[in-house]
């Protein structure tokens, strides 16, 4: 006896359900619900000036740096400078101007090249502290510091702290009396925006933090979503191939018989079609429920339970009517609870696909031996069979790849820790399947 190429015998899967989703953040919630309306508002202008800025960065770095340019302008047609100038001063006013649009002009590459923005200032920096001007357009340095703080290393950011410092500090060294207004308030100034860059770039970190995680997350949900379908897949597949090789299995031996008996037996001809009707309205029912659990329109699809031992009688029954003489062998009885609902689905499968393939594949004279032994710790099942044909001698062991009906039978056994062997009858005697459960009580 030897098995149907195209029967699919996939394991049974456990029941898979989808993981659930993540549970919501209900401080976001809360956030939402008892923030005040004026905080609402900001963050709605922010959020779209954000959107806006990532959308067109260039649009933004023109305004900023058109905004800081007026300013410097202005202060110096206005004579604000001379009010922070030393006594001393020796700048030229084409060169305070000069000094203002240095200090805010660069501010247009200040994302893109801040590094090179902080040198571009560096220059005119040492010029501005060293004739004495001190134009406040100088801490406009501070803004490419702040971008390098948020994006580059802690070297890089000692490196451009260095740089802002250092025309300062020259001066401080040259003119001691510079210390006070201009060294302090240079180094107060980077401490602060150096600060407060960590702090934004620690929030932004964090931030990106758990949106990649909250991703990640949906990911594995669809993940698992999918992974489930794929296995809900396989078990219908299973099932379909169980239900409809068996009971096609059935009513084509029936069929055969009736033709057969017609010419002879009238009698026994209707008897073999109102087997044949009845094992298919049976395959039509188990179809319907099994499909209608698929559709989300019908949530009233009947779900019945899947076969357990109480069906092995009738399957066997079926099977006779067929036309193979199948006799039951029982061996011991099992302790209430010992088999859970899985096991007992293994062994009923089993079962039908043996005595399926027997249908399919036996010629000559053939009958069946369906033998179950209970013993403390374990279950056997024993399927032997008369038939001879091809296929039922040892080659079909030694193929290349083992028929699909039985791989999917030992793998059904190996979904709860037991064995099967397949293989012929000593002398081509036949064909027999052995299938060695634990109960669920065995302790390893």
């Amino acid at each position: 006896m030897t098995d149907h190429p195209q029967a699919a015998g996939t394991p049974p899967a456990p029941e898979a359900t989808t993981a659930p989703p993540p549970p919501a953040d209900t401080t976001d919630t809360a956030d939402t619900t008892e923030t005040a309306p004026l905080t609402r508002i900001i963050r709605g202008a922010l959020d779209r000036l954000r959107a806006f800025d990532r959308r067109r960065p260039r649009v933004w770095d023109a305004a900023v740096t058109a905004f800081w340019a007026v300013a410097a302008v202005l202060d110096y047609t206005s004579g604000g400078w001379r009010t922070v100038a030393r006594d001393d001063v020796t700048a030229a006013e084409p060169l305070v101007l000069l000094m203002s649009l240095c200090f805010s002009l660069p501010l247009l590459w200040r994302r893109t090249h801040p590094m090179a923005v902080l040198l571009l200032m560096a220059p005119a920096s040492l010029v501005n502290v060293w004739t004495g001007a001190v134009v406040q357009a100088a801490l406009l340095q501070l803004i490419p510091v702040f971008q390098i703080v948020l994006r580059s290393s802690f070297r890089t950011v000692g490196a451009a702290a260095a740089l802002f410092v250092a025309p300062v500090l020259a001066v401080g060294v040259r003119i001691p009396a510079a210390w006070g207004q201009e060294v302090v308030s240079y180094v107060w100034g980077l401490v602060f925006v150096v600060l407060l860059g960590i702090a934004v770039r620690t929030r932004r970190e964090y931030t990106e933090a758990l949106v990649e995680r909250a991703h990640r997350l949906e990911h594995e949900r669809d993940q698992q979503a999918r992974l489930a379908a794929a296995a809900e897949r396989t078990r219908i597949a299973r099932e379909m191939h169980d239900i409809i090789g068996h009971n096609l299995s059935v009513i084509t031996g029936l069929a055969d018989g009736g033709a057969y008996a017609s010419r002879k037996n009238p009698e026994r001809a209707g008897q073999a079609l109102e087997a044949i009707g009845a094992t298919s309205r049976q395959a039509l029912s188990e179809l319907r429920r099994l499909l209608g659990v698929l559709r989300d329109d019908h949530p009233e699809a009947e779900r019945a339970p899947q076969p357990t031992l109480d069906e092995l009688a009738p399957l066997i029954e079926r099977v006779r009517r067929a036309g193979l003489p199948v006799h039951l062998e029982l061996h011991g009885e099992p302790r209430a609870g010992s088999l859970t609902p899985g096991r007992q689905l293994t062994v009923y499968r089993v079962v039908q696909e043996a005595l399926t393939n027997t249908l399919k594949h036996a010629s000559g004279p053939t009958s069946a031996t369906v033998t179950l032994t209970y013993t403390h710790t374990h279950l056997d099942a024993r399927i032997t069979d008369t038939g001879t044909g091809a296929g039922t001698t040892a080659d079909a062991e030694e193929a290349p790849l083992p028929a699909q009906g039985i791989m999917g039978m030992r793998e059904r056994a190996a979904l709860y820790d037991g064995t099967l062997d397949a293989g012929p009858l000593p002398n081509d005697g036949g064909w027999q399947i052995r299938l060695r459960l634990p109960l669920e009580d065995t302790r390893p």
